[in-house]
């Protein structure tokens, strides 16, 4: 007799049920369009009811410090299988009876309370954003957003200002003239003889011919002729000022080239043959940086993007041509831009100034000040251009690997107070002076003191370090001495004084 209810007869025999026809989809509502409208409508309102209710835990959490409304996990949340299947399905009881009670009973559902008028929406203390205590935990994006948008704005406004009161300034001879490449061909044949000599003194060094002493000696005399050599060429032959000023600057990166490879060779020499003993032990790279320089290495290293010698590089596998393509095209165009910003904007303030130190001093306060735009934004094209784009355009030509011709100075904050750092600032500011008093052809040091005089701010930023703690004041101060007030004021005397020079001679 077969049982007719599931709890008798436990152990007598059944009749195999029907087997039920399952779908893999529910079955379409037959009530037609208006039945299917309306339950998309009842899922999305279901949807967007657990949507805020987690939203809502999530605020209340954060506000009122719970861990556990914030969604964090808790030591309830991790207990056993069991527990946690019967929290589910009270979890479950309750959110079926406060969604279909409408909040007024049970307390799962968050948004039946939060979004009404009664819910308070002050929980705890909290600063504002912009305090000092907030500011840095902020995202600034949209700030940052804004300030473009401004510069853009601002920055298109003076260019068609300028356009409209000017007209277009750009003209050949500020850039070409008759004496142009009058001194190029001398220079351009006749310095590589030096890399040739400092290389001809190392094989003899390295061979035993010569002593230490004297291969020093005969480094000093050659690099010292490099030097002085074309300031001689480019006096004699009047050179125009750009020209001048490019062939002064190779000659000074060669100088420093040279420099380079005879101190690096001598230490080389110290190693292998001298028997100078190291505090660590050589590995492979080092053991292949210790070999005497040939010709090749002398050749790939005066054209490689870096001023220290070593016999060997990182290499890259290949040239990539497009991305080479890329960035001469850029290169080209950030160089036009150069020359935009100087015929457009910096000569035509400069010619119609006076001399700061000989006119009054708000006269030359608002010259520098209206300079200093145009300079800032001329220094950053230069320096990306050359640092950025020229150096990458030859290191992927030569496939030089380290390619991290500069780090990060826009963040500097203070100035080490080391004696390799003096040393680099007087040698930096000859350099300087050199190459702007030769083709300018006078000698008034400015070029020498701006950058001399920015050692009195290692004292100053290292205290500003030392009494506020994490901020940028020190990096503030290193842009208005650097681009807002040096080189404005730098190219106002060095113009005038070329202008008293041209008027004296005539």
């Amino acid at each position: 007799m077969v049982g007719s209810d599931g709890d008798g007869g436990g152990g007598e025999a059944h009749a195999p049920a029907a087997p039920a026809h399952h779908h893999r989809r529910p079955p379409r509502p037959r009530g037609g369009s208006g039945a299917i409208v309306e339950g998309f409508a009842a899922a999305l309102r279901r949807r967007i009811r657990s949507g805020a209710a987690a939203a809502a835990r999530a605020s209340f959490g954060g506000d009122s410090g719970d861990e556990a409304a914030s969604g964090e996990p808790s030591s309830s949340s991790s207990s056993s299988p069991s527990r946690r299947r019967g929290g589910d399905s009270n979890g479950a009881e309750a959110s079926s009876a406060a969604g279909g009670g409408g909040g007024r009973g049970g307390g799962g559902d968050f948004s039946a309370f939060t979004f009404r008028a009664a819910a308070p929406v002050h929980r705890k203390a909290k600063e504002s954003p912009l305090s000092s205590d907030a500011i840095f935990k902020q995202s600034h994006a949209g700030l940052f957003n804004l300030c473009i948008v401004v510069l853009v704005a601002v920055n298109s406004r003076l260019i068609i200002e300028n356009l409209m009161k000017y007209g277009l300034l750009i003209r050949a001879g500020f850039w070409f003239n008759d004496k142009s490449l009058r001194d190029w061909p001398l220079l351009i044949l006749s310095l590589p003889a030096f890399p040739l000599g400092a290389f001809a003194v190392e094989k003899l060094a390295f061979n035993n011919v010569i002593t230490d002493a004297v291969a020093t000696c005969l480094h000093i005399f050659l690099s010292t002729t490099e030097i002085v050599y074309p300031v001689l060429v480019i006096l004699k032959c009047d050179s125009a000022v750009l020209s001048g000023f490019l062939l002064i600057f190779i000659a000074c990166i060669v100088w420093l080239k040279l420099v380079s490879f005879a101190h690096t060779n001598h230490d080389i020499r110290q190693l292998t043959m001298g028997g100078k003993k190291v505090d660590n032990e050589l590995s492979t790279v080092d053991m292949d940086n210790l070999q005497p320089p040939t010709l090749g290495n002398l050749i790939y290293f005066m054209m490689a993007p870096t001023l220290c010698y070593q016999p060997s590089y990182p290499r890259t596998s290949c040239v990539r041509k497009g991305w080479l393509i890329r960035q001469i095209i850029l290169y080209l165009i950030f160089t036009g831009l150069q020359g935009f910003i100087i015929e457009q904007y910096i000569n035509p303030i400069v010619v119609n100034s006076q001399h700061p130190l000989k006119g009054g001093l708000l006269n030359a306060v608002e010259t520098v000040l209206k300079l200093s735009l145009p300079n800032v934004y001329l220094w950053l094209c230069m320096f990306y251009a050359f640092f950025h784009l020229w150096l990458s355009i030859l290191a992927e030509i030569l496939r030089f690997g380290d390619r991290e011709f500069y780090k990060d100075w826009w963040n500097a904050k203070t100035i080490d107070e080391e004696v390799a750092v003096l040393i680099s600032f007087l040698v930096s500011a000859v350099l300087h002076e050199i190459c702007v008093a030769v083709p300018c052809r006078i000698l008034k040091f400015w070029a020498f003191l701006g950058i001399m005089l920015q050692i009195p701010l290692i004292v100053l930023t290292a205290y500003l370090k030392s009494k506020f703690r994490d901020t940028m004041v020190g990096n503030m101060i290193f842009w208005f001495f650097f681009c807002i007030y040096g080189q404005p004021m730098c190219l106002l005397l060095y113009y005038h004084d070329v202008m008293n020079r041209i008027e004296k001679a005539r």
